[in-house]
């Protein structure tokens, strides 16, 4: 059993820039959001420690967030927080998607 590091410090980003943004801009929905998807995202990487086929917690997350901030960066043009929020969902999407298409290892 091997321990979703990634994914632990994605939902730690997260987390992280909820709570930026409420000190930086007194934000109340930005620390919701960050500790929601922080959360989820967590809970996604907890999953994924246990199985490594349990990826679906932790695909729509980073699904949803690509989406959201992938639209709010396209919007704005600016790299912070949508574009870093984006980027980091969409290495995450691509790390869940590469390991969904490798074969089970026997053990």
């Amino acid at each position: 059993m091997s321990v979703d590091w990634l994914g632990y410090g994605y939902a730690a980003l997260i987390t992280s820039g909820g709570v930026f943004g409420y000190v930086k801009a007194g934000s109340v929905p930005s620390i919701a959001a960050g500790f929601l998807f922080g959360g989820l995202a967590g809970f996604g990487a907890y999953q994924i420690s246990n199985d490594p086929n349990n990826v679906w917690v932790s695909l729509a997350t980073s699904g949803a967030l690509s989406a959201v901030m992938g639209k709010r960066f396209y919007g704005s043009r600016k790299f912070m927080p949508a574009g870093l929020m984006c980027g980091a969902s969409l290495l995450m999407l691509g790390k869940l998607g590469v390991g969904m298409l490798q074969k089970p290892q026997q053990s």
